[in-house]
């Protein structure tokens, strides 16, 4: 923590300093300066998320995971169109913004649509179209045009484009247990030569991937066999790992989405956060979707994450706040192989989050410890203390209100596409 300090940005939108006041740099004469009273942070990044879903919100939300996607998801998303999908993701951006989140990891379908939706509302997202094999979504035309339309968009506009590179493309393989071996070997290869991360869900619930289990012994040695895990990957859950599953995602360098508030609600289970961090592991927080979660507030997460890590292991001490907050930064940043986002430095992208002190949760205010006012941050606050959110260097949100859509025409948008899913 710096107090008194000052963040610079430069034209390209990236940091070009950040530290306590009288180590700052001259500054030009009629250089815009804004002084932010309370707490700067980096952008929060939601490391798994399926944000359009929030037009499904609601929606079978007392079934376990795999009925629900197949009597309820699978079925209502059959309903999306292009349109549907970006009111979703709109939403799904705003609701991000005015929590802090500025970069989410994105697994869905029609990815033009996702990515038109982050660029319209400002925020940034690694867009991993969705390749699934399953007789619900059929008409999406199979994995091998999937994979194909993936590796087609990304050798056309780049890995990563955008005012500020907000968008980068990626691969999402739904999973191991929805996708034959031929598939995740295809995907792999086709990453890899692109440069490419592989978001895929692993080991989310118990029973998923009996068949994978049954041949490979588990799924991360399932994708370790087949070489996906021989380029960047993120696996979204790994609830349901061993020592021996933990071992191969450390040395392979793979990322881990920890979702605590999805795993909970749908009785997942606990994902063995301790372990895989003393592993090595980069793990970040993902809220899931918000029809399984049922928002996006990462601060929620930092707390679950924190709480069930304690519990889990009956040791108070297991996980901090420093900890808890620095998954939800820079360990999502890591667990997405990003080096560009996720802290408060010299050359990353400026996405800075202002948050609000002048509130109950800071009962000092930032006149206290380091320690209190981090206790305070992760413990006691939340959403309503975001105020203010650039990404890379433009202003988004201020006064929690957004800058760059009317949040009205946002919500009415998606509550119409959700009642036509609905009906």
């Amino acid at each position: 923590m710096l107090r008194d300090a000052v963040v610079d940005i430069d034209e390209q939108g990236r940091i070009s300093h950040c530290g306590p006041r009288e180590q700052a740099p001259e500054i030009d004469p009629g250089t815009a300066v804004l002084d932010c009273a309370g707490m700067l942070l980096p952008g929060l990044v939601n490391a798994h998320a399926h944000s359009p879903m929030t037009l499904l919100r609601g929606m079978g939300g007392d079934m376990p995971l795999l009925r629900w996607l197949r009597e309820v998801v699978w079925p209502a998303e059959s309903k999306l169109g292009p349109e549907d999908i970006r009111a979703g993701m709109r939403l799904g951006s705003l609701e991000m913004l005015r929590s802090g989140v500025t970069t989410s990891s994105e697994m869905y379908f029609s990815g033009e649509s996702v990515a038109e939706a982050v660029l319209e509302v400002g925020s940034r997202a690694v867009i991993a179209p969705a390749v699934i094999a399953t007789p619900d979504l059929g008409e999406l035309g199979g994995w091998r045009r999937m994979v194909e339309d993936i590796s087609r968009w990304i050798d056309t506009d780049g890995l990563r484009f955008g005012p500020g590179e907000r968008i980068e493309l990626a691969y999402g393989p739904h999973s191991a247990y929805t996708l034959p071996p031929e598939a995740l070997r295809v995907i792999g290869e086709q990453a890899r030569e692109r440069g490419a991360l592989v978001h895929t869900h692993v080991a989310e619930t118990a029973d998923e991937d009996t068949e994978q289990r049954r041949s490979y012994g588990s799924v991360p040695k399932l994708l370790a066999e087949l070489g996906v895990l021989d380029g960047r990957v993120l696996a979204a859950h790994g609830v349901h790992l061993d020592e021996e599953d933990i071992r191969v995602l450390a040395e392979s360098g793979a990322g881990v989405a920890h979702c605590p508030g999805s795993n909970a609600k749908l009785a997942s289970g606990t994902a063995r956060l301790t372990e895989l961090l003393e592993a090595g592991v980069p793990v970040g927080l993902g809220t899931d979707g918000p029809s399984s979660n049922d928002d996006l507030d990462l601060w929620e997460e930092i707390q679950l994450a924190g709480m069930f890590a304690r519990l889990s292991t009956g040791d108070a001490t297991a996980l901090g706040s420093a900890a808890a907050l620095l998954a939800a930064t820079r360990g999502g940043a890591r667990a997405l192989h990003r080096d560009d986002i996720g802290a408060l430095e010299s050359g990353r992208w400026a996405d800075v989050v202002h948050v609000d002190t002048d509130n109950p949760a800071f009962v000092c205010g930032v006149d206290t410890t380091d320690e209190r006012i981090l206790s305070n941050l992760v413990w006691a606050a939340g959403a309503e203390c975001v105020r203010d959110v650039w990404v890379a260097g433009e202003s988004v949100l201020r006064n929690g209100e957004p800058t760059g859509v009317e949040r009205a025409e946002v919500q009415e948008a998606a509550r119409s596409a959700a009642k036509r899913i609905e009906g």
